[in-house]
């Protein structure tokens, strides 16, 4: 039994830390499952960027669908191969969780709801400890596309809505774990993380995401230079995730982007250029 999915990386609008509502934009980004069944009675996985990762996660996550979408158990093997670099705040382990979820029921011969499916692999990420907050929001946006408002507490969705920008990415050399974020200095900003809520509620994305950059950046400890750069030449910008990526959006064929660009390529690490994504996870 074979199956072969995709899922979508994502930035961060708010950081879900501090009060358990997040927001996140699914980006062209992608991760891609393929897993297959037998009669075994375990599941193996790999990681096609690294052959020492972790892989607890997407074999919990084959373990979950197994047991939801099939009448016996089945073990097998699931590998991931992505364009989402891992630990960077782009929602690398959402988009391996969601893949492998789809690619599982695939395998065999099922349909889910797709934010069924997100919670899941939500799920499997608690499981294994690779998340503080259960990541409901980052899944989401990877899963539905979009960008998406959620309660993380009660993995309930708030909101979605289209968004249509260029997104540039700057990611540094350094990786931040989300399971080893610090909690308590969060919790500091959430008034701050508050009003970001409302302002994504509202729909104003791009300011909601500038005051999380400001705020989070500050409480985890990150420079705030990157998002300050880019605020005259971007409709938003923020720290993603818990680090250590910064993204900043504008209005598609804005030629804004490049200036900011041009600012962040002198820093050490990558800058990319991409694109908002509305399809979200697939079938392949």
């Amino acid at each position: 039994m074979h199956g072969r999915a995709v899922a979508l990386g994502a930035g961060t609008i708010l950081n879900a830390l501090s009060t358990g509502v997040g927001s996140a934009f699914a980006i062209d980004a992608e991760t891609t499952a393929t897993v297959e069944l037998d009669d075994s009675e375990s599941v193996r996985g790999s990681v096609a960027e690294d052959a020492d990762a972790d892989t607890r996660l997407v074999e919990r996550c084959v373990e979950l669908a197994v047991e939801r979408y099939a009448a016996d158990d089945h073990g097998g093997t699931v590998r991931t191969e992505s364009d989402v670099p891992m630990a960077a705040g782009l929602k690398s382990s959402s988009a391996a969780a969601n893949a492998t979820v789809l690619a599982t029921a695939d395998a065999l011969g099922a349909d889910p709801d797709r934010t069924e499916a997100c919670r899941l692999g939500v799920r499997a990420a608690r499981d294994v400890g690779v998340t503080v907050t259960g990541a409901f929001d980052d899944a989401s946006a990877s899963m539905l596309g979009g960008a998406t408002v959620t309660d993380n507490d009660a993995d309930e969705l708030l909101a979605r809505d289209p968004v249509e920008w260029d997104v540039l990415v700057w990611t540094p050399d350094e990786r931040a774990y989300s399971a080893d974020a610090d909690v308590d200095a969060c919790a500091n900003v959430a008034p701050m993380a508050e009003l970001v809520a409302e302002l994504a509620l509202d729909g104003r994305y791009g300011e909601a995401m500038t005051v999380n950059g400001l705020a989070f950046s500050a409480a985890l400890g990150f420079p705030t230079d990157p998002a300050v750069e880019a605020m005259p030449h971007a409709a938003g910008v923020s720290l993603s995730g818990t680090g250590p990526s910064v993204v900043a959006v504008a209005e598609p064929g804005d030629s804004s982007l490049e200036r900011v660009r041009d600012l962040w390529a002198e820093r050490d690490g990558t800058t990319w250029l991409t694109t908002t994504r509305n399809d979200g996870a697939y079938v392949r």
